[in-house]
């Protein structure tokens, strides 16, 4: 395949479900996608003269995004008041520089809306407001209609590329649909 470079050009967020209403696409200014990072335990045997790090699971995922101006509905998203997850979905036009062809990024989240920080208030400047998604218990990411990455709390299912990575583990630990 020959080298090739993809830009995102434009994002829209969908806070809650996909009613209209609540598109973010003339507020959001700032999206930023999980960290997708392992966690590591330090290992140093007693017959060996060096250590090392042992893969032992991933840190959690914390999204992040920020909107202009104020945005009162997503007060209505927030706080222990809310039981239950909430659904946001971030949609994101990816460039293929090579091709100029525009290819579709969708980012499934299911959290809870943790954090509201409003920016200091001047005059003569937009004040805008960063919000957390915490609490993740599912994130799918999609490319072109394909799936990329898919992780489930509740059904401890982790997909890459739409390939199960601990279908065997599940299957031992008789957890899911492997079973």
């Amino acid at each position: 395949m020959p080298a090739n470079f993809f830009v995102m050009e434009a994002a829209n967020l969908f806070c809650g479900d996909h009613d209209p209403t609540n598109s973010k696409h003339l507020t959001l200014t700032e999206l930023q996608l999980p960290t997708l990072q392992e966690m590591y335990q330090d290992h140093h045997p007693g017959g060996s003269l060096v250590a090392t790090e042992v893969a032992v699971g991933v840190e959690k995922l914390e999204p992040t995004f920020k909107l202009a101006g104020w945005d009162p509905t997503m007060l209505d998203l927030f706080g222990l008041g809310r039981k239950g997850q909430k659904t946001f979905t971030a949609y994101g036009v990816i460039r293929n520089k090579r091709t100029g062809e525009a290819i579709e990024a969708k980012a499934i989240i299911e959290g809870r809306l943790g954090r509201i920080e409003a920016e200091t208030f001047q005059r003569g400047e937009l004040q805008s407001h960063d919000y957390s998604i915490n609490g993740v218990t599912h994130y799918e990411l999609w490319w072109a209609g394909r799936e990329k990455f898919y992780w489930d709390f509740f059904t401890a299912e982790f997909r890459i590329d739409g390939q199960a990575q601990n279908a065997d583990e599940l299957r031992i630990l008789r957890i899911g649909s492997a079973v």
